[in-house]
């Protein structure tokens, strides 16, 4: 996992250290998503999608106009192509008809039902790009192997080292890997302004960018969460699961893992990239403390938590062991995980993946969080600002995600009920909304 650095985002806008002083700020967040607000897109071409959508409907009372029925190629990558005229135009459509109609509520919510693809995928370069890219390496092959010829007080090489970015700058403008973004994050900004498809954008619903200026960020951006999985079965069982404990306020214990132990209050302040978001797991398990409701076991050793050290698992969240997932957790119904590392979201379907995202959820998960390709480390959720949301009780499992995923046309995804509050009905201890921090 990785850091890096953009022009229009500094790491000092996601690192700056907002649980410093908890509570600083007062946040304006609107009312808590309704299920008339939630649109439902599942796939003409796969099978039990149509089924399993009109089920959550049911369950949810989700009015029967607002399924929209899309056909795609069942696939867990489909084409930028066929991702703008099979799936964004459609639901675009839908939601340009819908604002015409004055006695419908405004769509908030975008839900994706099993069968649809996981990912959008890159554009591939044409022929006439690709001997151009091919131009442009021969060309610095030729200038490095003329700066290694030259002698290191030779003032030549200055000249030659202002070529040579000149041409490591000009390939960067036939990388399209950076395009690669879940489905999920890409369909969020259906209803924004053009915006630039390599890299990541701003997330305008994310807390941490209140009161700041951020350069060239999308002027609008719905909530998106999918109900997914291997099978219908286990879909079919997270929108129970998830229903079940609403009911009673889901109990259990929250487990944090962190990669190193505690930093000390003179070294926080300092912190970034990998060690900032370490210390927030340690902040959101003190929230979940304070909260109360749930019993809280921090793991400080380098080593994860093993099997049979975590029962009546409610909430998870922990680092590394990349795409190989350790079966620690007994798992309470309607229970929680979040794995911060690279592509542990990368598949849903593959029998034999064990990346953490879809492991937890066929392990007994009722909501996970991940990405789909690595998406560098600023790119999650901070811990301590995603459960602050989720213990406060009024904000649903897609507001929580939504006002904590600092990008969009990225690579983050949650799966599970959007309109999931595990702790709603428990919620006379819960965190006021105006001690919600910043998210910054």
């Amino acid at each position: 996992m990785e850091v890096v650095r953009r022009k229009s985002i500094t790491i000092a806008t996601f690192f700056f250290l907002f649980f410093g002083l908890l509570f600083l700020s007062v946040i304006s967040v609107s009312a808590a998503l309704e299920a008339d607000e939630v649109m439902v897109i599942a796939n003409s071409w796969a099978d039990n999608s149509i089924s399993l959508a009109n089920y959550y409907m049911k369950k949810r009372g989700i009015p029967k106009e607002n399924l929209l029925k899309i056909k795609v190629d069942e696939k867990a990558g489909c084409s930028r192509k066929d991702f703008n005229i099979r799936i964004f135009a459609p639901v675009k459509k839908y939601l340009q008809r819908r604002e015409l109609k004055n006695k419908l509520r405004a769509i908030r919510c975008l839900l994706l039902i099993y069968g649809m693809p996981l990912k959008v995928l890159s554009t591939e370069l044409t022929e006439a790009e690709k001997k151009q890219q091919e131009q442009l390496k021969k060309q610095q092959g030729a200038l490095k192997k003329e700066q290694e010829a030259l002698g290191k007080d030779d003032p030549e090489r200055k000249v030659l080292v202002g070529k040579l970015k000149e041409v490591k700058k000009a390939l960067k403008s036939f990388s399209w890997s950076r395009e690669l973004a879940a489905l999920d994050s890409e369909l969020a900004l259906v209803l924004a302004s053009d915006y630039e498809l390599r890299g990541w954008q701003a997330n305008p619903s994310y807390l941490g960018y209140r009161g700041k200026k951020i350069e060239n960020m999308p002027d609008i951006s719905l909530m998106v969460a999918r109900l997914d999985g291997p099978t219908p079965e286990l879909v079919r069982r997270i929108i129970d699961d998830s229903l079940a404990a609403e009911e009673k306020g889901l109990s259990g214990t929250a487990y944090f893992d962190a990669r190193w132990p505690r930093p000390g209050s003179d070294k926080v302040k300092k912190l970034k990239g990998i060690g900032f978001y370490d210390n927030s797991l340690y902040l959101a398990a003190d929230q979940v403390k304070k909260d109360g409701r749930l019993e809280v076991v921090v793991n400080e050793k380098h080593e994860l938590f093993q099997p049979g050290e975590c029962p009546d698992a409610a909430l998870y969240c922990g680092w590394y062991r990349l795409s190989h997932y350790l079966d620690a957790f007994d798992w309470q119904p309607g229970a929680i995980g979040y794995h911060i590392a690279s592509n542990e979201l990368g598949t849903l379907k593959n029998n034999k993946s064990k990346v953490w995202g879809k492991m937890m959820l066929e392990d007994g998960a009722a909501a996970v969080i991940g990405p789909v390709e690595e998406p560098y480390v600023q790119a999650f959720p901070p811990p301590a600002l995603f459960f602050t949301l989720l213990l406060d009780g009024r904000f649903t499992l897609a507001e929580c995600f939504a006002l904590s995923v600092p990008f969009r046309s990225w690579r983050m995804v949650l799966v599970g009920d959007p309109l999931y509050r595990p702790f709603f009905l428990t919620r006379s201890n819960s965190v006021r909304r105006s001690e919600i921090p910043s998210g910054e």
